[in-house]
């Protein structure tokens, strides 16, 4: 069966509303927190720690997402699994470090899909699905192509609906999108022609989703294409706020394909006349569907039984145009998307969840995608598994973070660019460059006193350096898809 749909902007203003949670200590917290609470996690896409008006961003606003970090806790030291697309998200499903997740890259299937996520063990949503939970994913999913034992139904999902290809999701004007296993065509949408905004279709899902499941506990994963490239968005009241705000310069993609037309390359990314109005665009459109998840919740009387939690999937990108120099994407970090520098793979993080999470609190601990599974999987009340490499953070989003357990360390491995692998031990991080040229020397960088990572430590501590290469040797275990000598994965 193959559905059509007709172009719609979804309904509703920015909120502008703030609402004030009256102070409690952790004891009355505890005697809020509902059993099996919904869940509401919204995953950005290549947007950077810098990107919001709360950390920092003076050239375009976001006061929605900015409500979630002001009226709940900000996460000051959060890491996104990866620093590119699929192996993040793969981190995130399965509790697992990309030293050891199945999925450590993006491997692309031809005509359409990533190589799958395996069947072999619950990931984070069976077991929520298991426990009771209706389950739903919009957005882009990448982890598995329709049939496949990555497909989002076949990993506990119920209902999915957007872009399952990360490839695809290269064109916010696709003719189709994908409902479970059936294709939806978007009418007037055929690669040439652009009608509808496919974000715009997928938002509309998405709150429906929350009023289906009002009744009921649920697991909403929000995996926006926004910002990612191609920079393009509808020409509506949002992008007229930021048209002529900025001085620009036109980019443009002279790759045949490039353009919509009858030879349109989906990988490729489309040619835009003023890049960086349109990406203060795209956030804006992103906090505006943002601030709607917000006002659904609050007009179904669920916010005090609904965490909901914000991030991003990686640092920012500079494709397609995109000048994050110019926004300060960073947030004055080093390093952007396929880095393992700060700026790669620090994610602005908000966990917002009124009357149990403090209003206006902030947390250091050291925390990644990996530690979502054992969290969500015990707000829900099921066991948590205990081969992964997360860490419940329960306790510290209930009022007892002086029991929440700490991570010995955080690792990463990135298969692109000759072979990366970052570790951060406390306020230690340590990176290294280059891995498959051999045995290279590691870079050392104390966080407390160098966030921005310009003082190579290593010579003044080996003994440091040396043991952060220790745990680079040792942390990790071998993948016979995923072979950390090849250079066979592409970037998304």
């Amino acid at each position: 069966m193959r559905l059509r749909i007709s172009g719609a902007i979804p309904g509703g203003t920015i909120a502008s509303a703030i609402v004030l949670v009256a102070g409690c200590d952790g004891q009355d917290r505890q005697a809020m927190i509902p059993e099996q609470p919904n869940i509401i996690y919204i995953l950005a896409d290549d947007l950077g720690y810098g990107d919001l008006g709360f950390t920092g961003q003076e050239k375009f606003e976001t006061p929605n997402i900015d409500r979630l970090f002001a009226d709940g806790m900000f996460l000051t030291d959060h890491y996104a699994g990866s620093t590119v697309s699929a192996p993040s998200r793969s981190s995130l499903m399965t509790g697992e470090h990309t030293g050891n997740t199945p999925i450590r890259g993006n491997i692309e299937i031809y005509p359409e899909g990533q190589h799958p996520l395996p069947d072999d063990r619950p990931g984070m949503v069976n077991i929520l699905q298991d426990a009771g939970y209706a389950t739903g994913a919009f957005g882009k999913w990448g982890l598995g192509f329709v049939g496949t034992t990555g497909d989002p139904n076949n990993q506990g999902f119920d209902i999915f609906f957007g872009y399952n290809c990360q490839r695809i999701a290269h064109r916010y004007y696709p003719p189709y999108l994908w409902h479970n296993d059936q294709q939806v065509f978007l009418e007037g949408n055929d690669w040439t022609n652009k009608e509808v905004y496919a974000p715009d279709v997928i938002q509309e899902k998405t709150l429906k989703f929350i009023k289906d499941n009002k009744d009921h506990p649920f697991f909403l994963f929000v995996p926006t294409l926004i910002p990612h490239a191609e920079l393009i968005v509808p020409e509506d009241s949002i992008w007229d706020s930021y048209r002529g705000r900025y001085p620009e310069t036109p980019w443009i993609n002279t790759r045949k394909g490039a353009e919509y037309g009858p030879d349109l390359d989906p990988l490729l990314y489309a040619s835009v006349q003023k890049p960086r109005a349109t990406y203060a665009a795209m956030v804006a459109r992103l906090d505006m569907y943002v601030g709607q998840i917000i006002d659904k919740v609050e007009e179904l009387g669920l916010e005090k039984n609904t965490l909901i939690m914000f991030t991003s999937d990686n640092g920012p990108h500079q494709e397609g145009g995109n000048d994050p120099e110019f926004f300060n994407s960073r947030g004055g970090f080093r390093g952007y998307k396929r880095d393992l520098y700060e700026g790669g793979i620090r994610v602005p993080t908000a966990a917002y969840w009124p009357g149990v999470i403090p209003k206006g609190s902030r947390s250091g601990h050291v925390s990644a995608f990996w530690d979502m599974l054992p969290t969500f999987t015990e707000l829900a009340g099921a066991a948590v598994p205990e081969d992964i490499d997360g860490i419940s953070m329960v306790p510290l989003l209930t009022g007892k973070g002086d029991m929440q357990d700490q991570h010995e360390y955080l690792y990463w491995e990135f298969h692109e660019r000759n072979g990366r692998q970052a570790v951060r031990k406390g306020n230690w991080k340590a990176v290294r460059y280059n891995v498959f040229q051999g045995d290279v020397p590691v870079e050392l960088y104390d966080l407390s006193a160098d966030p921005a990572e310009t003082n190579d430590l290593a010579r003044q501590h080996p003994e440091i350096a040396e043991r952060m290469k220790e745990i680079m040797m040792n942390a990790r275990t071998e993948s016979e898809i995923f072979d950390f000598q090849a250079t066979t994965v592409s970037g998304q």
